[in-house]
């Protein structure tokens, strides 16, 4: 047997950390600043935790815990119709948050913002892509008389993706100098 812990293995610190942000998130995501018609919210940092355990522990481990945390989120108060739609807007977007840990290696190198903006735009990206797709396919109902389904589906999630992203982007920079604290060694 190894005692040699690898990439893939999970310590109990990480298990202990991915509950903490699932937890945190939970709780950011009912101090809601925006609520949209149709689903959606604009909070004051619910992916933050999500972001920072894949900025700790890469994009893998991220997805898994950003999953977990949409599926709670979803049988805590979501919105489900379809169980395809369930999947495209609870475990997959969040999941995808996991993709902010893209480039967590460059970041605990070089301790700039930079790695963190580009891994969190990816992830912000794919979280719109599931999020328009579930409108497209599941609430096209809901667009204006003479607006496409998937024009509809674009500017709804951007309006308040958009607000989401810039709320993590100004908290991620002013955790910047905390977040490079007792880094692990992947």
């Amino acid at each position: 047997m190894q005692n040699n812990h690898t990439r893939s293995s999970w310590t109990t610190k990480m298990l202990v950390e991915g509950a903490l942000a699932i937890a945190l998130s939970f709780v950011l995501a009912r101090f809601r600043l925006f609520q949209m018609p149709q689903g959606g919210e604009i909070t004051p940092g619910q992916m933050i935790p999500l972001i920072i355990f894949s900025l700790r522990y890469g994009e893998g481990k991220g997805f898994l815990i950003g999953a977990v945390y949409g599926i709670l989120d979803m049988i805590f108060g979501g919105y489900v119709i379809h169980p395809i739609q369930a999947i495209l807007d609870y475990p997959m977007p969040y999941g995808l948050i996991g993709l902010s840990g893209l480039y967590s290696e460059e970041f605990k190198r070089t301790h700039q913002f930079g790695p963190i903006l580009k891994g969190t735009l990816i992830a912000i990206i794919a979280r719109f892509v599931t999020h328009v797709l579930s409108g497209v396919v599941f609430f096209s109902s809901y667009a204006p008389e003479g607006q496409g389904a998937l024009a509809y589906s674009l500017v709804y999630n951007a309006s308040y993706l958009a607000v989401e992203y810039a709320i993590a982007l100004v908290i991620l920079f002013l955790l910047k100098n905390f977040l490079t604290r007792d880094l692990p060694k992947l």
